[in-house]
């Protein structure tokens, strides 16, 4: 699997089918390499991976992420192989471990406390499935969802990298440093392209406010250096600013070099709408204008 230097990451819950087929097509005619889609309160995130390998030719489709509570190993495993099969190797999976009110309030689950540990269990379960079906090209990669050092670690050790979600430049030359080389760093990275500051601020709120009151969040941001007080009311200004690049189409594209020079190897683009009326819609103004960055 080649990783290009630009993917998207999008949630579609608010297209039909079909429309998010069609906006992956486009995204895989405009020269990005993977398509990153979600687990959370909509489509089961396989079934709709299938769905959209199907109707693409050379697009990678990737897990930003599969939580390790919705299945056991083996049928993540088992899900993992038949869609890199069926793909002839185009599935990348990313895992993670969620959230504690994701999993004991959404899903009727019990946290792990020591969620490291939790993850290394669980693939080391994964790698002992035995999978009885034909077999795709090649070994599959997994990535983890990973902000602290132990679980990027992990991700070094045992997967093939790593992909951050809500992370600044300064967070991807740690998480380099600690993978080491050879393993893939792919970071998600919000845009806005809206000039107006008070707009750009109070969009990128509505994105960024909901995982604010999540600890795996607020954890990793602290130790880039944010206070209580630039969590507080969906974020300071400096938090906002740093979690979303917005302005012109110039500046957006200095936060994404930012992160190639800091070590990313794909940066995974999440284009926020500026129009109101589209809030749920991937902009795709803005990511058809940052294609030829790669």
């Amino acid at each position: 699997m080649q990783l290009g230097r630009l993917g998207v990451w999008a949630f579609t819950d608010s297209m039909t089918a079909a429309e998010a087929a069609a906006f992956a097509a486009r995204t895989e005619r405009w020269g990005y390499s993977t398509f990153w889609i979600p687990e959370a309160f909509g489509r089961n995130p396989f079934p709709f991976a299938a769905w959209l390998l199907a109707r693409t030719s050379k697009l990678v489709v990737a897990t930003g992420i599969a939580s390790i509570y919705a299945r056991d190993p083996l049928a993540m495993r088992s899900a993992q192989l038949a869609l890199a099969e069926q793909s002839a190797g185009r599935f990348l999976l990313g895992l993670g471990v969620s959230h504690a009110h994701m999993v004991e309030r959404v899903r009727g689950h019990s946290y792990d406390p020591k969620p490291v540990s939790r993850m290394r269990t669980y693939l080391e379960q994964m790698a002992q499935v035995q999978y009885r079906a034909p077999a795709p090209p090649e070994r599959p990669p997994i990535v983890l969802a990973a902000l602290g050092p132990k679980m990027l670690e992990l991700a070094g050790r045992m997967a093939d990298g790593a992909h951050p979600y809500n992370v600044t430049p300064e967070h991807t030359a740690e998480a380099r440093r600690i993978l080491g080389p050879g393993k893939w760093l792919c970071t998600e990275q919000k845009v806005l392209l809206e000039r107006n500051p008070a707009r750009a601020r109070a969009i990128a709120r509505q994105a960024i406010g909901f995982y604010l009151a999540a600890p795996n969040y607020i954890n990793s941001l602290k130790r880039l250096g944010f206070d209580d007080s630039d969590l507080a009311d969906n974020g300071s200004d400096r938090l906002v600013d740093a979690l979303v690049a917005w302005g012109d189409i110039e500046a957006i594209q200095a936060r994404i070099r930012a992160h190639w020079e800091a070590g990313a190897d794909q940066v995974c683009i999440q284009a926020l709408n500026p129009d109101p009326e589209k809030a749920r819609a991937p902009d795709e103004q803005a990511l058809e204008r940052l294609v030829p960055l790669a």
